[in-house]
């Protein structure tokens, strides 16, 4: 029963007590007397009825103060403390109680803030104890990240379902051109703990290169790694390089692919250069033929007819002085203007050619359900090439086979011919025009829903091969040749494998390696959650007038920690004049948002921050109200889970006076920078939040549905904007 059911059935039991034994006695009486009596009774009891209600009442009230004061004094003042002991044990070892109310309270106030004082000397103890224990960890950490941050080249960590566990500041620089959708727009980048590397990296692109090294383990091999190459929207142009982080098992048998790191380099400059250099040597080679001809001639004349006419060999020393112009000239303007006409060629990577036909049959047998089948393999040869494009290239083939001639049955064959080795594509079937495959070899690859802005023609090309059809008459089969150059890897040399010693150096004991991609679940624990932490500054308090926002902030929580650095903060033009009451209270003033991008190009990019997660805010009524009113303009729908702190404190305090941000803050230790800031707010909601999370928890409140269904009952979310 709860405090306010309990003052009710006092209330009762008081106006019981006073006129019961009244009326009992009164009725007693009336009963046992005759009938002359009851009417002089009436006679002597009638005249004072309304003096008897009044002293009755007057009584009533006197007792319903009494039990009142009482009972905010004991009552509510126990009720008030206890909360207050659970904010010191879970949220802020710095709270005391207050001494307040009638004496005995106040002797277990002081007697509280006594014990509290053991229990923190005992807890400083246990602390440095263990910070001493964890030093030498921490210098670990330290080192470690300050390797990372040294590195010129980009670093993520991933678990296997592709959420970043770990990365460096190269690796957010070189990611920020990257940034997809409305997070482009204000120059954001999707890179942050616990977020998906697919919203960086192509799936199929990371897919493809763990299958790689799946096969490596599998065999053995001496490098279990896999390269692949990206282009950003720029037109940069990235080296990737995946390797996998293995279970700690002393059993290398047993040892099974947790994650993966990702090395991430920007190889467009070097590729610049090489490209730079082969076009000069071209230009200059192709230019310089016929004037060195012409030079050639000259002198020749010259030395062959020493006696010449001085007008005749004047000529021949203009011609040699005209050719030598003329290659000087071209020489600057080679230097000025062959970059207009660079053509990118893609660096390829030394793969087993087994490992590519294993790659295709897979992708072919899931995508279109068609047989494959191997014929004269060397599965010792290796090859030069880009593996996804090249695999792309031949699921294309068999894609267009299946849709064209309904092939039954496709075969491979890989033999080596010299330096170059001959991939075979095998069917039996009709025989197909030299015009279809011209077709296909020069239009835009296509697998299903799968799109490639290459053709058949380019990724020949970026490799150095050729490509060809020819049919085996006798066999009534067609095939595609694949020719391709062939790679001896160093790897495989001298010795050919490496012993795993299982020494590998682990870098850190994460937990979301253990993190399974699932949507928001309703009944999933706080703890596991993610979560966006917001807030708004607004012209006014009136979204359904007119009022807009003029500043979005947000940080991130994962794995219950307060992502400071993973943060969402800006500025938004209104596109109106601010309310001048308003600036002394945000500090925001029309020339700070003047020129900012407005809200359609805001609230995508921060649809995007906060996906997949949870939103946070305190007062969030009134902060989703202006996100709501901006969906038809925008189509921005925000429709994940919203919790509240100002409904949470209903929750966990309901007899404390103030739920302001303030209060609660300062009732949970925690000191607000920036206060009406939107990034300032939001960084306190979120540390407010994390405090909660102990406490609600110890009300049985663990999972998202609990945390929504408490909120919902209290007073406050009757609250509407």
């Amino acid at each position: 029963m709860n405090a306010r059911a309990r003052f009710i059935l006092s209330v009762v039991i008081l106006g019981l007590l006073m006129t019961g034994p009244f009326l009992i006695t009164a009725l007693l009486i009336w009963v046992s007397a005759k009938p002359v009596e009851q009417e002089l009774l009436i006679q002597l009891i009638v005249p004072h009825l309304s003096l008897g209600a009044l002293m009755t009442t007057f009584g009533f009230v006197v007792g319903l103060l009494v039990i009142r004061y009482l009972f905010r004094q004991y009552v509510q003042g126990l009720l008030k403390m206890a909360e207050n002991l659970h904010l010191m044990l879970s949220a802020n070892r710095d709270f005391r109680v207050a001494p307040e109310g009638p004496p005995e309270v106040r002797l277990l106030a002081e007697a509280t803030n006594a014990l509290a004082q053991q229990r923190d000397g005992l807890m400083d103890d246990v602390e440095a104890q263990i910070a001493a224990a964890k030093a030498s960890v921490e210098d670990e950490k330290n080192r470690l990240a300050a390797l990372m941050s040294e590195l010129a080249q980009a670093v993520v960590v991933c678990n296997l379902d592709g959420r970043i566990l770990l990365y460096n500041s190269r690796a957010r620089l070189q990611f920020k051109a990257l940034a997809r959708g409305g997070t482009s727009a204000v120059g954001g980048a999707l890179i942050g703990l616990g977020r998906s590397i697919f919203s960086i990296l192509e799936r199929n692109q990371i897919d493809h290169a763990l299958e790689v090294v799946r096969q490596r383990l599998d065999k053995d091999a001496a490098a279990s790694i896999a390269n692949f190459i990206t282009t950003t929207r720029g037109g940069q142009l990235l080296r990737v390089q995946l390797v996998p982080v293995l279970s700690a098992s002393a059993d290398s048998q047993l040892r099974q692919m947790t994650g993966y790191v990702l090395t991430v380099e920007n190889i467009t400059r070097s590729l610049e250069q090489e490209s730079r250099r082969d076009q000069v040597l071209q230009s200059l080679t192709d230019g310089s033929r016929g004037s060195l001809a012409n030079i050639r001639v000259a002198v020749g004349n010259l030395m062959d007819y020493p006696d010449m006419e001085p007008e005749i060999r004047e000529r021949f020393v203009g011609i040699i002085g005209d050719e030598v112009l003329r290659m000087s000239q071209r020489l600057d303007l080679t230097m000025n203007e062959f970059a207009d006409s660079l053509k990118t060629r893609w660096p390829l990577e030394d793969v087993l050619g087994m490992d590519i036909i294993a790659a295709a049959q897979r992708r072919i047998e899931q995508q279109l359900r068609l047989v494959t089948k191997t014929e004269e393999i060397d599965d010792t040869l290796w090859l030069r090439a880009e593996s996804f494009s090249l695999v792309f290239s031949i699921c294309f083939l068999a894609f267009r086979l299946v849709e064209h001639y309904q092939i039954k049955e496709l075969r491979f064959r890989l033999q080596p011919f010299g330096r170059l080795a001959y991939l075979d594509l095998i069917w039996a079937g009709h025989a197909m025009s030299s015009e279809t495959f011209y077709t296909w070899e020069n239009d835009a690859m296509q697998v299903g829903t799968e799109n490639s802005p290459l053709s058949l023609r380019d990724v020949i090309d970026r490799h150095g091969g050729e490509i060809w059809y020819d049919r085996e008459k006798a066999a009534h089969r067609g095939y595609f040749r694949f020719v391709l150059p062939v790679a001896v890897p160093e790897s495989m040399t001298s010795g050919g494998m490496i012993e795993d010693t299982g020494e590998r150096p682990e870098y850190y004991d994460f937990d979301l390696f253990h993190f399974r991609d699932r949507s928001i679940d309703l009944d999933r624990p706080l703890s596991e959650l993610a979560y966006t932490v917001f807030d708004t500054e607004t012209t006014g308090l009136e979204p359904a007038s007119g009022d807009e926002i003029i500043q979005i902030g947000a940080v991130r929580i994962v794995n219950g920690r307060l992502l400071r650095n993973e943060n969402f903060d800006h500025l938004v033009d209104p596109e109106r004049l601010l309310r001048p009451e308003g600036i002394p209270i945000h500090g925001i003033t029309d020339d700070m948002v003047r020129g900012q991008p407005n809200i359609d190009a805001v609230l995508p990019a921060f649809h995007d921050f906060c996906s997949d997660t949870v939103l946070v805010a305190h007062n969030a009524a009134f902060d989703m109200r202006f996100l709501q009113i901006k969906e038809q303009r925008s189509g921005v729908v925000f429709s994940q889970p919203v919790l509240d702190t100002l409904l949470l404190s209903g929750v966990l305090h309901p007899n404390q006076e103030s739920h302001q941000l303030d209060s609660i803050a300062e009732r949970l230790g925690i000191r607000i920078d920036g206060r009406h800031n939107a990034l300032g707010d939001a960084t306190a909601t979120g540390e407010v939040f994390l405090k909660m999370l102990p406490l609600l928890a110890q009300k049985g409140i663990v999972t998202l549905r609990q945390a929504l269904e408490a909120a919902e009952k209290t007073y406050f979310a009757r609250v509407k904007y």
